[in-house]
């Protein structure tokens, strides 16, 4: 994996955000020389099902999703983790933005398969299955950028779909191969692809589950920018334009142009064009609209109060 911290930084390590679950007991018999047997009890602790790391002066957080057994496949274990750590960063004013990852081989390879043959349709709807996928992730305030290396496909394409920007590399394949499965996309694949990419090419990936791989996202307008593998991660923090540049302004001016922008595919012309000017007048009222107008006068950086 990249490195988390720009050259010359210092870089920290990935780290579990929340205690590990308990150990898992292995059960070990063993037969002596003279036929006597002994039987040990030996635990080996289960990995973190997703790592945090904070790279130095950079106001990220970075997110990686840690299932590598089976390339991240979102487990209900694993999405609630993800979203008590988005929650954690959306309210912790040092940080300002956020990048959920994957490794080499996947970002997320979909759902996880034993976990949704296991389940009914009274029990999806009572816990309001991958919810928090589709609905959750849009509803923080701070910019979240999926990095995209790898497998990208169903829910984990949807995971990417649900984030406010995508940035893959190279070798990165997106897909929703739900209807080989014998269902369908549910957690926003149907409505945003359509949104991203228009009807035609999500109507051919959706009814056929082919990929699209990254040359094809970026000319289709799905994804932001392209890197080679070994560059996405540290790309996705420190170049121009990206993580830790939105994290370097205002809080709440960054949060009040996210919402502009995603209300976009919701409203009609006329009255996204109305929420646009009732927040752009709002930002009029903030100390950092005074700094920033101020500081651009004054030919200096500006110092944002987030406030």
């Amino acid at each position: 994996m990249p490195s988390t911290s720009a050259p010359g930084q210092q870089q920290q390590a990935l780290t579990p955000p929340v205690p590990a679950p308990s150990p898992s007991a292995v059960t070990v018999s063993t037969t002596s020389s003279d036929g006597t047997s002994a039987t040990s009890i030996s635990t080996t602790p289960p990995e973190p099902l997703i790592l945090t790391a904070n790279p130095p002066d950079s106001h990220v957080l970075v997110i990686k999703l840690n299932r590598p057994r089976v390339l991240n496949a979102l487990s209900t274990a694993l999405v609630d983790l993800l979203l008590s750590a988005l929650k954690s960063a959306d309210a912790d004013p040092d940080i300002g933005a956020i990048v959920i990852t994957g490794n080499e081989k996947a970002f997320a390879a979909g759902a996880d398969i034993k976990e949704l043959a296991s389940l009914s349709f009274p029990s999806i709807y009572i816990q309001d299955y991958l919810r928090g996928v589709s609905e959750g992730i849009p509803s923080f305030k701070k910019p979240v950028i999926a990095a995209v290396n790898g497998h990208a496909l169903g829910g984990g394409f949807e995971l990417a779909l649900a984030c406010d920007t995508i940035f893959a590399s190279t070798n990165a394949q997106f897909g929703l191969p739900e209807v080989k499965l014998g269902t369908i996309p549910g957690a926003g694949g149907t409505q945003r692809l359509v949104r991203a990419i228009g009807k035609a090419k999500a109507m051919h990936m959706i009814l056929t589950g082919d990929t699209m791989s990254s040359t094809e996202a970026l000319n289709a307008g799905l994804i932001a920018k392209v890197y080679p593998p070994e560059q996405l991660l540290d790309a996705a923090i420190n170049a121009d334009s990206l993580a830790k540049t939105m994290a370097s302004y205002s809080r709440p001016i960054v949060a009040m142009a996210k919402e502009a922008v995603l209300q976009a595919d919701q409203l009609s012309l006329s009255d996204g064009i109305r929420l646009e000017r009732s927040l752009y007048y709002s930002t009029f009222t903030t100390a950092d609209f005074t700094e920033g107008t101020t500081a651009f006068l004054q030919k200096r950086t500006p110092s944002w109060k987030n406030a």
